[in-house]
């Protein structure tokens, strides 16, 4: 551990009763990175890449072990948390249909009550937003054409051993943060609650591929790879194509991985991942600092998390959009006054149970119907809670892009079972994470009683056939009327979006296939 980490650590311990002894009110600060492994932040993960200012948070805070995105994809993922609810209530289907802009999020109860806020950075929770390519891939995912969306993962240096700021709006982003802590948060006698969303360790566009690029290219620099310990990156191991489930196999196809991939290939992309995780972790730093330097850490706290995680060649794919480990785990690190230090949490969490918790956190009473629950009573010091049985689940879906069926996955126990569609159109699939870390085997036949216990359960919590069936007519409605607004120059726009080359291979029948799906002929 560093000596900046020891010192930051000794100077909590030795300030951390300020909230007990005032009284007052708590500050908040969030800062929610994009696509960042959850496993990375406890062991064995940690290990691969430095990350101190993650491992400061779980030295002086609560790590927890089992947190899952509510939507493996940024803006439904984020409309989740912003609003405390599933994405099939708030009907978050894709990034470009999420929450109305005005949607009551827990930071507009906190300045309800009191709390100066400030939100900074990445957002993207609010309907409208993302590329015309992505909201259409999401819209025709169920037409019978296999198109490939995504550039191929590649890994790519820049700079020298000098280079650390390489993701500039990230850094101007984290500035500004630091500078509102200095200048506004430090000079007010309120509480205050700031966030501050962060692009990375999302991967970059692929300038190469045009304007309508998807983000396809890991970069980093030789600083922030010094970072990372080689000799402990896994190369994942695969199916073969053959063997893939069917939405699997067609996920593998549109991200452009189903071409051959040396393990040099593989090992580079996800060491530049570490690496850009490791970038994210300076930022997170930035700002734990400041706190430190106005005297403003010892009564905040202090959430680090993320929309989503990133499969960094797993399974075959990279990216999010799936239930597999490596995209649906995030991070979730909670340091604060009056909270426990060095817990590591094993009780399973989600993105939605932040909601109650930022209100818990402030006093204010929960107002409507959530989806999450708090998890103060998982991170306090003291036992006066009520005793509130939290479930022993969770619940992520998928609607988007580049996975052709709605997506449902339930985690309970060491199970984790995920369902398409309506059930029966799409085998579903049973892992055992217990036995089967990698999930590379479905074992959905092997325990019938498993899967039919978990799918009942499932039921009680979302009636996801007729959810599915809701998504569909969305996107039939949602085409149509793209499609009739653009009138004569359709033809054209939609040949030339991100799949251009393999669309305009055959365009005429490809146009084929999208009526048959709208009008059933």
């Amino acid at each position: 551990m560093t000596a900046l980490v020891l010192t930051l650590i000794f100077l909590f311990q030795n300030c951390g009763h300020f909230f007990c002894q005032t009284g007052s009110k708590p500050n908040i600060v969030m800062v929610m990175s994009d696509a960042f492994d959850g496993r990375l932040t406890f062991e064995p993960g940690c290990r691969v890449v430095q990350l101190p200012y993650v491992n400061y948070l779980r030295e002086l805070g609560s790590a927890f072990l089992h947190a899952y995105t509510n939507s493996p994809i940024c803006c439904p993922s984020r409309a989740a948390m912003w609003s405390g609810q599933f994405v099939h209530l708030t009907q978050s289907w894709n990034n470009y249909k999420c929450l109305d802009a005005n949607t009551t999020t827990w930071m507009d109860f906190l300045e309800a009550n009191g709390y100066l806020t400030k939100m900074m950075g990445k957002l993207d929770f609010v309907s409208g937003s993302h590329s015309v390519s992505n909201r259409v891939e999401a819209w025709t995912r169920d037409v019978p054409f296999l198109l490939r969306q995504e550039g191929r993962p590649v890994a790519q240096l820049i700079g020298n051993m000098s280079t650390v700021r390489i993701m500039k709006e990230d850094w101007k982003n984290t500035d500004k943060a630091t500078r509102w802590i200095h200048q506004t948060a430090a000079a007010s006698h309120q509480p205050f609650a700031l966030y501050l969303g962060l692009n990375l360790p999302h991967p970059y566009k692929t300038k190469s591929l045009g304007p309508t690029a998807g983000g396809s290219t890991f970069l980093t620099s030789p600083y922030w790879l010094t970072k990372v310990s080689s000799d402990l990156i896994s190369i994942p191991k695969w199916l073969p194509m053959s063997s893939m489930h069917p939405i699997d196999f067609y996920s593998t196809f549109t991200k452009n991985c189903s071409g051959v991939f040396t393990e040099d290939e593989v090992k580079s992309i996800r060491a530049f991942y570490y690496a850009m995780c490791a970038e994210a972790d300076a930022m997170l730093g930035q700002v734990i600092s400041s706190l430190r330097d106005t005297g403003l850490l010892n009564n905040t706290v202090v959430i680090f998390t993320s929309d989503h995680g990133e499969l960094a060649m797993e399974h075959r794919q990279f990216y999010k959009m799936s239930m597999f480990e490596g995209s649906s785990r995030v991070p979730l690190l909670i340091m604060g006054p009056g909270m426990k230090s060095g817990s590591l949490v094993k009780d399973l969490v989600s993105l939605v149970d932040l909601y109650p918790t930022m209100l818990d956190i402030a006093g204010i009473s929960v107002v409507g119907n959530l989806s999450g629950h708090s998890l103060h009573p998982l991170l306090s010091k003291s036992n006066h809670f009520p005793k509130i049985q939290r479930p022993d689940w969770v619940l992520s879906e998928y609607h988007g892009c580049n996975v052709n069926a709605s997506t449902y996955m339930l985690r309970s126990g060491r199970w984790k079972y995920i369902t398409y569609a309506d059930g029966q159109s799409v085998p579903p699939q049973l892992f055992d994470l217990t036995l089967d870390k990698e999930e590379l085997n479905d074992v959905v036949h092997k325990f019938p009683d498993v899967h039919v216990h978990l799918d009942k359960l499932l039921r009680t919590i979302v009636d996801y056939p007729v959810v599915s069936a809701a998504v569909h007519r969305y996107n039939k409605n949602a085409f149509s009327a793209w499609r009739d607004s653009l009138g004569k120059n359709y033809s054209q726009v939609i040949a030339n979006l991100r799949w251009h080359v393999d669309f305009q291979k055959d365009v005429l029948a490809n146009e084929r296939a999208i009526d048959r799906w709208l009008y059933g002929s």
